[in-house]
């Protein structure tokens, strides 16, 4: 429905734009009626407003996704009333005996009312979509100055747009045909718990936008709302105590966690040795470093006291600012070394009513991560192989080992993998993977 919907406004504009640009000839060509050319485009005025001010309205989508898709939608439109227009001159115009001042007038019209719409599109693409990227929006400003370039770039933008408008589509029709079933109304609450280097913060979600999606489907979602920062043993014991508030809060009996790098290790550390086994159903890691990682030891090794001594400082400063309590930078990256790990494996077994399981995802090469990501995915790739951008595929494997997650055009980052940028990913549906995860503790009665 919503297709042939947007088939009909491109019809509809298309008209507009082609009536609206060849004013000019039309009253040229019918002089005798003055007055029926002053009201047509008087009418034609007012819709060429109308059209690049309301958005395309589809009533499965937010006025965000509606504002952009209507920006694609004016971009695409002039690219065809372009060349109906070239065509016109071509085959109808040039033997008409119209005037060369008519021509040019005609013409100017026509320069202006396409670049209004065209920029008109591309302002729209710049504010509304999340899957341009701050590189595409640079390359937008910069370069639709310059023929051929721009055009290729606004080629790409209006790709990526498309895209992200029919994956939204898509998810909002999936959710809409599943809304009653609940698909993640697990029999146990959800608690997420993240890295390293971040913070479960009320407006900036670690998550991004799956959060949401899996409380769209029926999840009770919670936090772990550890530290950023610090040994997995003091995280460990943020973790137990925020996860035992949740249980006297609410009156379940357990929880299932689901955690994200480091996440994973305090996770692991609060079950085995403070306690936390007999509230917890199941573990399920994501892109946890188990086994450790290589290169960090080689980092550490390298990297003069000095150096680290003032990074720690600097971050620390920053953080207890930001509401940790007592962040350590250097004591959560020591425990990630391949030798800590090992040592914590020999110490921390697991339990046997828990669930164990986990999930790896790769990178395709270098170039499927901006910075940091793509300076350690070097570094990982030569130390531990496959990697994610920091963790690599054989030190995520844990418990029931779920498969390694990529995608054919980039693969899948460390920060993809929770949806960090926001950014939809050709090929992989991050917060359906989620909603699938969550569905699949249901299933098992969890």
């Amino acid at each position: 429905m919503d297709n042939i919907k947007r088939i009909f406004f491109r019809i509809r504009n298309i008209l507009i734009l082609i009536l609206l640009m060849n004013i000019v000839v039309i009253n040229a060509a019918h002089r005798e009626n003055r007055g029926l050319f002053i009201v047509m485009s008087a009418i034609l005025i007012c819709l060429y407003f109308y059209i690049n001010i309301v958005p395309l309205k589809t009533k499965k989508l937010n006025k965000r996704l509606n504002i952009m898709i209507g920006g694609y939608e004016l971009i695409v439109d002039s690219t065809f009333v372009f060349i109906i227009e070239i065509l016109l001159y071509i085959f109808l115009y040039r033997n008409k005996g119209i005037c060369t001042s008519i021509h040019i007038l005609n013409v100017l019209i026509c320069v202006v009312v396409l670049f209004i719409t065209v920029f008109n599109g591309i302002v729209r693409l710049i504010f509304t979509s999340r899957d341009l990227g701050v590189k595409n929006r640079i390359l937008i400003l910069c370069l639709c100055w310059f023929p051929i370039l721009n055009l290729i770039i606004i080629k790409i933008s209006c790709k990526k747009v498309n895209y992200e408008y029919l994956y939204e589509l898509k998810k909002a029709e999936r959710n809409n045909l599943r809304k009653e079933s609940e698909v993640c109304n697990t029999k146990y609450p959800v608690v997420l718990v993240h890295g390293i280097f971040f913070r479960d913060w009320l407006f900036l979600n670690y998550w991004g936008r799956i959060s949401n999606e899996l409380e769209r489907n029926g999840a009770v979602i919670y936090y772990g709302n550890q530290g950023s920062s610090n040994s997995v043993a003091v995280s460990a014991s943020e973790l137990k105590t925020n996860i035992m508030k949740i249980i006297k809060e609410t009156g379940c009996e357990k929880v299932n966690i689901i955690a994200h790098s480091k996440g994973g290790l305090d996770a692991r550390y609060a079950i085995s040795k403070l306690g936390l086994s007999e509230y917890v159903s199941s573990l399920t890691t994501i892109n946890t470093p188990h086994r450790g990682c290589k290169y960090v030891d080689f980092l550490l090794d390298k990297i003069p006291e000095s150096i680290k001594s003032f990074v720690a400082l600097k971050y620390n400063k920053a953080f207890k600012k930001l509401g940790d309590k007592n962040p350590d930078f250097l004591g959560g990256v020591n425990d990630l070394t391949a030798k800590s790990c090992k040592q914590f494996n020999d110490e921390i077994k697991n339990v046997d009513s828990i669930m164990y399981q986990s999930v790896a995802s790769k990178m395709k090469n270098v170039f499927s991560a901006g910075f940091p990501l793509n300076l350690g995915y070097l570094f990982a790739k030569h130390f531990d192989g496959e990697n994610d951008g920091l963790v690599s595929v054989s030190s995520a494997k844990w418990g029931n080992f779920l498969g390694v997650l990529t995608a054919k055009n980039r693969g899948i980052s460390h920060g993809d993998i929770i949806d960090l940028t926001r950014q939809n990913i050709e090929g992989f549906d991050v917060c359906e993977f989620y909603v699938n995860l969550v569905n699949g503790l249901k299933e098992k009665g969890m």
